[in-house]
């Protein structure tokens, strides 16, 4: 079997199990879901929706953000970790926005990774949800996932990953998939404990010892 054919079953058999997944962050706004992003690093979704709706609604515009200080953010998000860091790029990222980009959120992985604190899983995530542009969001989920059923070499760099997997999944398949391969790690394919007997996958995993 050819990674591409590998990797048109694996696109079926978890189309099948999560046919409606989307991004878990909640956004209203493009710039909001730039923000919730990168407080997501080293920080669960859930978490960031519960700091998200306050922040927000004392910084409502990319403009508001601009004109904080980033202890003014870091009082929002202390519970995200590593608060003090992502208050000054998400503040730091709204001024380039506001300057550089004509508040708005580029649509380019090229432009969004100039912005402070924006790698390619980021930028691929925006270009991807927000503009509809083909796009693989390589978290650590889907690290793991593509890597034991054999879609990647196992490598955990994240723009390894992103390239192999663009090698085989066709274009427009690759951000439904990115989503559904971290739905199916944070259910089934978990780190420590995978759930492999529960798996519609595991005939052609390669991690699943029969």
């Amino acid at each position: 079997m050819t990674k591409k054919e590998r990797a048109k079953l694996v696109i079926n058999g978890l189309r099948e199990c999560y046919p409606d997944v989307k991004c878990a962050l909640i956004y209203n706004k493009p710039h909001e879901l730039l923000i919730a992003t990168r407080l997501s690093a080293q920080c669960t979704d859930k978490r960031v929706n519960l700091v998200t709706p306050a922040l927000f609604e004392r910084f409502p515009d990319i403009n508001s953000f601009a004109s904080a200080e980033p202890d003014d953010v870091a009082e929002y998000i202390h519970s995200c970790g590593l608060y003090k860091t992502k208050a000054t790029d998400i503040v730091m990222m709204c001024r380039m926005l506001r300057d550089e980009f004509g508040g708005k959120v580029p649509d380019s992985i090229d432009e969004l990774v100039k912005l402070p604190g924006v790698g390619r899983k980021t930028a691929n995530l925006i270009v991807g949800d927000l503009y509809g542009k083909p796009a693989f969001v390589c978290d650590t989920h889907v690290i793991r996932v593509s890597g034991r059923l054999g879609l990647t070499d196992g490598s955990k760099d994240a723009l390894k990953v992103e390239k192999q997997l663009r090698a085989v999944v066709p274009s427009d398949e690759g951000l439904m998939l990115c989503h559904r391969m971290v739905w199916h790690g944070r259910l089934v394919c978990s780190a420590r404990a995978p759930k492999c007997n529960e798996c519609t996958l595991k005939d052609i995993c390669k991690y699943f010892v029969r």
